[in-house]
C-alpha cells in the first residue's frame, strides 16, 4: 500500500483520520512513518517531504492558511510584495504554538468548514484581505478572486461581510479585469470622473481598456507578447483601431507599478486634446 501516493494525491499533507476513514490501516500507516516515507507533522497530520510549506506551517500551529497567503495559495495574482509574510487564521480563543512566527488572525470563521481543512474559507480570505492590505491592493485580489472563483458579483454583494471596508470591495469588485495590472490601471483612474469601460470587443478583439468613446489603453503584463505572433497580432490590431479613428496607448507593468506618474502625464495630454471624445 504506497500511503505517500496517497498522501501527495490529497495535497501532500492530510489529517490521519483522513487517511484512516479511507481504509489505509493503522499499522501501514505507523510503518509508512517508520520507514520515513511520510513524515509526521505535530500529532495528526501526515505529510510528505514535498509537501506545500504553508500548509506544514499552517498544521503545525494548528490554523489555517489565510488572507494573501491563502490568496497566494490559490493562484489569485497579488500585488507585488504583498504575500511576504506567512497569514494564518484560528478562532479568538486558540492557543498557538510557541515559536509562531506567521502573522496571526484571531477570528471566529465566516463559513463554517470542515476541521481537516488547512485553508480558510474564500469568503473568509476576502474579508481578511479587506482587513490587512491597502484598499487598492485588496480589490486586486477580490478582482482575481471574482475570475479564479467563479464569483459573480451580486452573489459576492449579498454576503454578510463584517466590515466596512469589505463591503466596500464587495460593491466595487466586477469580476472584468482581465489581469491584476488592469484593476490597479482602472482603480487609479477611477477617480478622475471619465467614463472608463473593460474588456470592450472592437475590430474583433477586446480591449483592456476604453476611456471615453476613442482612447483605447492596452496593458502587457510580464507573460504578454510570449510569441512573434502574438506581437504581429497586437500590431495588426492597433494598426485597425487607428484606422476606425481610436487612439492606442500601452503601458508595461512597470509603468503602471513602478511609474505611475509618467502614466498620467500621458493620460492627461490625450484627455486634454480631447483624443476620448467621438466630437
Amino acid at each position: 500500500m504506497d500511503i505517500a501516493s496517497q498522501v501527495t494525491r490529497l495535497g501532500g499533507i492530510v489529517h490521519r483520520q483522513q487517511l484512516l476513514d479511507g481504509g489505509i490501516p493503522i499499522g501501514a500507516l505507523r510503518a509508512a512513518l517508520a520507514r520515513g516515507d511520510v513524515i509526521r507533522v505535530r500529532r495528526y497530520w501526515v505529510a510528505t517531504n514535498g509537501a506545500p510549506a504553508l500548509l506544514v506551517e499552517a498544521a503545525r500551529a494548528s490554523a489555517r492558511l489565510a488572507c494573501v497567503s491563502a490568496a497566494a495559495h490559490r493562484g489569485w495574482w497579488m500585488p507585488e510584495g504583498s504575500a511576504s509574510e506567512v497569514h494564518l487564521a484560528v478562532r479568538p480563543d486558540a492557543k498557538v504554538p510557541p515559536g509562531t512566527t506567521a502573522f496571526i488572525h484571531w477570528s471566529a470563521p465566516l463559513v463554517p468548514q470542515p476541521s481537516h481543512r488547512l485553508v480558510e474559507s474564500v469568503p473568509d480570505t476576502l474579508e481578511h484581505v479587506a482587513a490587512c492590505a491597502t484598499y487598492e491592493q485588496a480589490l486586486v485580489v477580490w478582482e482575481s478572486a471574482c475570475v479564479h472563483e467563479h464569483l459573480h458579483p451580486e452573489a459576492l454583494a449579498r454576503i454578510r461581510w463584517r466590515s466596512t471596508k469589505a463591503r466596500r470591495l464587495a460593491a466595487a469588485a466586477r469580476g472584468k479585469s482581465d489581469s491584476g495590472l488592469e484593476t490597479l490601471f482602472v482603480v487609479r483612474l477611477a477617480p478622475w470622473g471619465v467614463t472608463i469601460r473593460q474588456q470592450v470587443e472592437i475590430a474583433g478583439h477586446d480591449v483592456d481598456v476604453l476611456i471615453g468613446e476613442l482612447l483605447v489603453v492596452q496593458l502587457d503584463g510580464f507573460a504578454f507578447h510570449s510569441t512573434p505572433a502574438d506581437r504581429q497580432r497586437d500590431v495588426a490590431h492597433d494598426r485597425e483601431l487607428r484606422a476606425r479613428g481610436y487612439t492606442v496607448l500601452r503601458f508595461t507593468y512597470r509603468d503602471v507599478v513602478a511609474d505611475w506618474e509618467r502614466v498620467e502625464r500621458v493620460i492627461v495630454q490625450h484627455l486634454a486634446q480631447g483624443h476620448h471624445r467621438a466630437e
